[in-house]
């Protein structure tokens, strides 16, 4: 039981995801990203190896929908998957398997694509990409965020959600954002805490990798 937004930036490259889960530390299990190669989401009885192979096929030069079809065919648990693919030119494809619990839904657009599986309504994940599409020069964090909770606002999971994540990637190898909340009753909320308080600092770690010179934050 998950629900799940991935979306490119098109002002800045970036390339990002959020999701909350019934399970717990589910962060480490069903987003990968890299901004300039795409963004893989796979939830419903996830598969970290599952996502890891469809990032590789993204970087391999494979479109969004190539990259499902291979997924899917790659796998004798399709059944059991779902799976969301953004690649490098915003283009998006979803895969829902038939053993999927519902309500299901899929929310599919340019730049951005919301999943839910074991929701408490199929609205989540369109709810959750009219938030991200509504103010466009917010930070893809700050949109990502708030299609978060309006998904949560519009029903979330059936169960009792534990874990949350934010991620934003500034480059194939460089996170912006990396939160998680692995083990708490009110994930998107902890979760919101937690990125109001990195907010501010974000662009100057991001400044320790890229030009350390001019980063303010020493350590």
């Amino acid at each position: 039981m998950a629900f799940s937004l991935i979306a490119r930036c098109p002002r800045t490259n970036h390339i990002g995801a959020v999701s909350c889960a019934v399970a717990m530390a589910a962060g480490a299990r069903v987003v990968h990203c890299a901004a300039g190669v795409g963004a893989v989401v796979t939830q419903s009885r996830s598969d970290a190896q599952l996502g890891a192979h469809g990032m590789a096929l993204l970087a391999g030069g494979l479109t969004a929908q190539e990259t499902v079809d291979a997924m899917v065919a790659s796998t004798p648990h399709a059944q059991w998957r779902q799976i969301a693919v953004l690649d490098a030119a915003g283009d998006t494809a979803v895969y829902s398997g038939a053993r999927i619990l519902p309500e299901m839904s899929e929310a599919p657009a340019q730049d951005a694509c919301a999943i839910g599986a074991g929701l408490a309504s199929a609205l989540v994940p369109p709810a959750m990409l009219q938030a991200l599409l509504a103010d466009p020069g917010l930070s893809l964090a700050e949109r990502l965020m708030l299609a978060l909770e309006e998904g949560e606002a519009a029903g979330g999971n059936q169960g009792q959600t534990q874990s949350a994540l934010l991620r934003v990637m500034a480059g194939r190898d460089l996170p912006l954002v990396d939160l998680r909340i692995d083990w708490d009753p009110a994930p998107v909320a902890a979760l919101r805490a937690l990125w109001d308080r990195y907010a501010p600092l974000a662009n100057d770690i991001l400044l320790r990798a890229i030009d350390p010179d001019n980063a303010a934050i020493r350590s």
